[in-house]
């Protein structure tokens, strides 16, 4: 038999794109996008800063103090000038000592203030970025099933590497510069004022075409670096795709095509990251002409003003080097809205991010489930009146009602989009009904909170999805405060004991990146054995055997037997050697069950699964 894989690439539902031809560049960037409630990264901000008023108010103390150590050297060169040299030529030291002393003194103080502002906010910034990575984490987990089914691994990456990156730059480089920048100009324009009114409005009077210059690129430049948050976000995300699917990437001989379009997103990046520095070289261009300008007006008036003898030559001096001070940081500032912008975008990515929330929330009041019957451990599952559609298509579930007693094992066949894995998913509330209720012993599942309705239904996967750490970690998952011969009794149970103490360190042997280390045969016995501990009143397997070879398979039926007895079960499955098991078939079509009996009645009728049992019977023989 040969397979042919059709040469399309989807890019959104419903939508394909020859292979080889590059994603549109609309694609990632509307994929990116999450709406930001108006004010949410303002109040992101805060809430992170706001633990730490006392140690921000003393960082802002520490570089006050620092900048008017600073700034006081140009005003005792002032007083040298046209009191200290004089006093010195006519034999008098003391001021010229003064001058001298002072000046070592603000050196020293700046020095020391500056050496102890950098620690303290560096300490401020390393807790507020701590503080971050955490929230995303946090809040990424807590999101549902739904929203990780549309929004990708690799943006979610960016968000806590790429753009919490531009954000320390922000804290660690940039915010000390414009603090200190806004000082400066503060600082120096009273000063320069103090000094010579004149000289001091014409320097102040240029801070006008300067703050036009600065809102002018700040404008033009978010646009610029939300495209450029983007851009990088895409460059991940495909990264990130490629090197998680490398298997079929190597299968279907993918590499040029993914070089292609890898190629696009890059070029759009290189392209973003260019258009940003362009804006900065428009800035620095202006913003010196301006400086420029009214330096060379400032000094040349005062040089006039010094020849007639209506301005010390000291108060010119002064004014120079504070001139000099002032806009010697206009580039920086540059720098400073650089990053500024940059962490701006990613800041209000992140806060998009964080303010979405769960599909599935939890409820206000939960409530607890009843105790389990003394004769079995499983409980009863009800459909009442359930309807659901996807976000991105249409009703996969119209009107359905089912009941599941307690203790009973039903296996739910169907063709592909029959709704299978839609209804398991609702058992497991990875979603909530359009409408409609799922009942667990009475209790709406809405009702439940996160732990106990995780004690309740376990819902075991096709992948069993292991995580790196131990062959003991992966079990103990099913209930995290077990003993050791808890986890190894499951184990038992199972069957799964004697390949795991074949293995090099037995229970600690380490099952590397999503189990890798052991075939998927024996992934899916470590899942049974976690689902076993975890003991669960309604157990859900989802296709658990149809990446399973025949030994495999029967390895795992033997463990099913165990894991399921006397608990509520649903057991979506193809292969109908797993039907065998069940007490019960439910055949689904178009979301709605077309027929409902024991194996042996379907088998024995005319209807669509006596069609299947025939048709597996002969792919048998």
């Amino acid at each position: 038999m040969t397979v042919t894989a059709a040469a399309t690439t989807t890019t959104k539902p419903g939508q394909e794109r020859p292979a080889g031809e590059p994603a549109r560049q609309d694609d990632d960037f509307d994929r990116d996008v999450l709406p930001t409630p108006p004010g949410a990264t303002a109040a992101l901000l805060r809430s992170l800063l706001a633990p730490m008023k006392a140690r921000v108010a003393v960082t802002t103390l520490l570089l006050l103090l620092q900048q008017a150590a600073t700034q006081a050297g140009p005003l005792l060169v002032a007083y040298a000038i046209d009191s200290a040299v004089p006093a010195f030529r006519d034999h008098d030291n003391g001021p010229l000592v003064a001058v001298g002393v002072g000046y070592l003194l603000c050196a020293l103080a700046s020095g020391a203030l500056q050496s102890t502002f950098v620690i303290a906010a560096a300490r401020v910034n390393q807790d507020v970025l701590l503080d971050l990575r955490g929230r995303i984490f946090r809040h990424a987990q807590a999101l549902s099933v739904d929203f990780h089914e549309r929004y990708t691994s690799g943006r979610l990456i960016s968000r806590s590497t790429t753009d919490v990156e531009s954000l320390r730059e922000l804290l660690n480089e940039g915010l000390q510069e414009l603090v200190g920048v806004v000082l400066s100009f503060a600082y120096i324009s009273a000063l320069l004022l103090w000094l010579d009114l004149g000289l001091g409005a014409v320097a102040v009077a240029s801070l006008g075409p300067l703050y036009l210059l600065i809102r002018l690129y700040q404008r033009r430049a978010k646009r610029v670096y939300r495209a450029r948050s983007t851009a990088i976000a895409a460059v991940i995300v495909k990264f990130v795709e490629t090197m998680n699917g490398i298997r079929p990437v190597r299968a279907f001989r993918r590499e040029a095509v993914n070089d292609a379009d890898f190629q696009v997103l890059n070029t759009r990046h290189e392209r973003t990251n260019g258009d940003a520095l362009l804006e900065m070289a428009r800035y620095v261009i202006g913003s010196r002409l301006v400086a420029n300008t009214a330096v060379a007006v400032i000094v040349l008036w005062g040089a006039h003003r010094v020849a007639d003898g209506s301005l010390e030559l000291g108060v010119l001096a002064a004014a120079v080097l504070y001139l000099r001070r002032l806009y010697d940081p206009i580039d920086r500032l540059g720098m400073f809205l650089n990053s500024y912008q940059s962490a701006a975008a990613s800041l209000e990515k992140i806060a998009g991010l964080l303010a979405q929330t769960p599909s599935v929330p939890e409820p206000a009041t939960p409530r607890q489930l009843p105790p389990l019957a003394s004769e079995h451990p499983g409980r009863e599952v009800v459909f009442d009146g359930v309807r659901f559609a996807y976000r991105t298509g249409g009703e996969v579930l119209p009107r359905f009602d089912l009941t599941l007693p307690a203790g009973q094992t039903v296996a739910v066949v169907g063709s592909t989009g029959a709704g299978k894995s839609t209804l398991a998913k609702l058992l497991a509330r990875f979603y909530d009904p359009s409408d409609g209720r799922v009942l667990l012993d009475g209790v709406d599942l809405r009702d439940l909170a996160g732990p106990e309705l995780r004690r309740g239904v376990v819902m075991v996967t096709q992948e069993a999805f292991l995580f790196s750490g131990t062959v003991a970690e992966n079990i103990a998952i099913g209930r995290p405060d077990a003993t050791r011969e808890e986890i190894e009794e499951a184990a038992k149970a199972i069957g799964a004991h004697d390949f795991v103490t074949a293995l090099p360190d037995g229970y600690d042997t380490d099952v590397r990146k999503r189990g890798g280390r052991i075939s998927a045969g024996q992934r899916q016995l470590v899942a049974f054995a976690r689902a076993l501990l975890a003991d669960p009143a309604v157990l859900i397997l989802d296709e658990a055997t149809s990446s399973l070879d025949i030994p495999g398979e029967r390895a795992v039926q033997r463990a099913m037997a165990t894991v399921l007895k006397g608990r509520t079960a649903v057991v979506i499955a193809h292969r109908l050697s797993t039907v065998e098991i069940a007490d019960r078939v439910l055949v689904m079509e178009h979301g709605r069950i077309v027929e409902d009996g024991s194996p042996d009645q379907l088998v024995a009728d005319t209807g669509r699964f006596a069609d299947l049992h025939r048709a597996w019977r002969d792919s048998l023989a």
